[in-house]
């Protein structure tokens, strides 16, 4: 997985940080899901990459969703098709097909690695460090989510 040295990267880089302040870090694991990256492989080999394709097989959007797993997973409160959706409306959409009937609903998934790898693909915005004791807060470094809380005494852990 060529995500997996910068996650670790990045988890070092801000327990580095969190430890030069005297504090420590808990890190959680991301949501089950697939990366931008696999899912673009994915786009790539179900439509050469076109997140806007239509050409009237009755598959529609990067992906090639059909119009009923489309509405039926959510779509519609982005377009009426995935065509007509942007790229990362798409994946939203797709997370959730995934996470429900598994990567078989891609003809394209062996070949694209596609997999529940826990990649978060558009995590949460980082909502900062918590400056109140008990808060519980997080941090996004490089794209990978921390969460820690900060202690009575002003420490994290």
């Amino acid at each position: 997985m060529p995500n997996k040295p910068r996650t670790a990267m990045s988890t070092l880089l801000a327990a580095t940080v969190l430890t030069a302040l005297g504090c420590s870090l808990a890190v959680t694991a991301s949501a089950q899901a697939a990366s931008v990256a696999t899912w673009d492989k994915v786009a790539q080999c179900e439509s050469g990459g076109n997140w806007s394709i239509n050409t009237g097989n009755t598959y529609y959007g990067g992906l090639q969703f059909s119009s009923s797993t489309w509405l039926a997973y959510g779509g519609g409160q982005y377009a009426s098709r995935a065509d007509l959706a942007t790229k990362q409306q798409q994946i939203l959409i797709a997370e959730k097909v995934l996470r429900a009937a598994g990567p078989s609903q891609w003809s394209c998934a062996a070949a694209a690695g596609l997999t529940n790898d826990g990649i978060d693909p558009y995590p949460a915005p980082p909502s900062g460090l918590a400056v109140q004791a008990g808060q519980v807060s997080s941090v996004v470094v490089n794209g990978v989510g921390h969460v820690f809380q900060v202690t009575s005494s002003g420490g994290i852990r």
